[in-house]
């Protein structure tokens, strides 16, 4: 099969709601770059097999979201500091000789919209990370990297939360940036209460059906409630927020900014993630 210019895909289980094709789309247009970007439907137990079809197909690169990005970043041969450090990939790039190459843009997706997009500065924060899966992982870097004054982590599964506040609390890169920080794990019965900003990245939206996982007793008044999910699948989150106090956002400006990301470490070119967020909320409106 020979392709006529470069292309990339969003790859995962589900895609078919996924904004991203739009956005690389612009991307594309606004810095004069060649390429085509679809969505990639890989069966649950068969990532592995779609990917390598995919490369062999002549893709150049893919997007990787729910429930893939451990697998991922365990199939890359080499990976970025950030990606090393989440253990988690959301971007892959392909080289003619066969080369995976892995990088994780979740996390500066999230902090440079929460802190460019809507005007709110982490450092000295109190921030609870709502899950400890590939989505949490992802963020929990970058999120330590704004200098928040605490960062909890909770988890339906305990172990889990402790695991990824262990592997964090642990790597030099962020030795320093833990002098400042309290980093810790609780358990959702016991959590705290009063936190400036809670991300959820858990798998509650997509369920639809099910319960935000934590007491609204966490909330500051006039909290920033964000969920990494967006449009229709955050409501629920969203509405949960509004409704004890908080100020919702949803996850549409995360997935902008981290796709400008993956585009400037497939392309070489940052494109202008702020007036395509700004063209997609008008449209949405």
């Amino acid at each position: 099969m020979t392709l006529t210019m470069d292309h990339y895909c969003v790859l995962g289980n589900p895609v078919a709601h996924s904004k991203s094709p739009t956005i690389h789309a612009r991307f594309a247009e606004l810095t004069g770059q060649a390429l085509n970007y679809g969505r990639q439907l890989a069966p649950l137990d068969g990532f592995t097999a779609t990917l390598l079809a995919w490369i062999a197909g002549g893709g150049r690169g893919c997007n990787v979201t729910v429930p893939f990005k451990f697998e991922a970043f365990r199939l890359a041969g080499t990976a970025s500091e950030r990606a090393t450090l989440a253990q988690a990939a959301n971007t892959l790039k392909f080289s003619g000789a066969g080369m995976i190459e892995a990088d994780n843009t979740d996390g500066v997706g999230l902090v440079n919209d929460i802190q460019l997009n809507a005007g709110i500065s982490l450092a000295g924060r109190d921030i609870l990370l709502l899950g400890a899966g590939g989505a949490a992982a992802g963020v929990l870097g970058p999120l330590l990297a704004a200098g928040p004054r605490r960062l909890v982590v909770t988890n339906r599964t305990h172990a889990k939360a402790l695991d990824l506040v262990a592997r964090h609390d642990s790597h030099p890169s962020l030795r320093t940036l833990l002098q400042k920080t309290e980093l810790l794990a609780q358990e959702q019965q016991g959590l705290e209460v009063d936190f400036d900003v809670i991300v959820n990245a858990t798998a509650s939206s997509l369920g639809g059906g099910e319960a935000v996982p934590v007491s609204a007793r966490v909330l500051k008044p006039g909290a920033l409630a964000y969920d990494m999910m967006y449009g229709a699948a955050a409501q629920r989150f969203g509405d949960w927020a509004l409704a004890h106090g908080a100020v919702p956002r949803d996850g549409l400006g995360m997935l902008v900014e981290q796709a400008a990301e993956s585009f400037a470490f497939w392309r070489g070119v940052r494109p202008p993630s702020a007036q395509v967020l700004q063209e997609m909320r008008e449209a949405n409106a």
